[in-house]
């Protein structure tokens, strides 16, 4: 299965759930991040931020879409934060979508908030992807709409 993970900019929050899902989903998903908007350079607090968790950077990159184009794949995930009146990307291909809306930690100004909020998004990231390998699990061969469908179902049991 092939999940992508997108943002306007691609420096940040996308980066952060690209690096885990490559670790929590390893041997069960490809997985690529993009942007609308690419920054054209990862948060260095967000590197910073994977480094003090031990999880991967390398192959990390702020990308265009456009640079993904032929990833294809099955579940894309955008993580803006709408509540924020942050615009999402929105993606037309034929994938199953879920929305993520979470806060973007390289925003913060204070040092102490900043990197509380790098863990408290961390955090976040990790439950929800550990849900998506339960639903991965369980519904390899299901039909995308039957497997969106699961996945909404276990983010409202959360």
């Amino acid at each position: 299965m092939k999940l992508l993970f997108l943002c306007t900019h691609n420096a940040c929050r996308s980066i952060l759930a690209e690096s885990l899902a490559r670790q929590i989903g390893a041997g069960l998903w490809s997985v690529a991040s993009a942007g609308s908007s690419p920054a054209g350079r990862i948060h260095p607090d967000t590197l910073a931020a994977l480094t003090e968790r031990g999880l991967p950077t390398e192959g990390l990159h702020s990308k265009s879409w456009n640079e993904v184009k032929d990833f294809h794949p099955d579940v894309v995930i955008t993580v803006c934060d709408q509540a924020a009146g942050e615009s999402c990307p929105v993606w037309f291909g034929q994938a199953a979508k879920l929305h993520w809306g979470l806060p973007d930690p390289s925003k913060q100004t204070d040092p102490q908030s900043k990197r509380h909020q790098f863990e408290q998004v961390i955090n976040m990231l990790e439950t929800k992807l550990l849900l998506l390998v339960k639903v991965s699990r369980q519904q390899p061969s299901t039909p995308k709409a039957q497997w969106q469908a699961e996945l909404e179902r276990l983010e409202e049991e959360e």
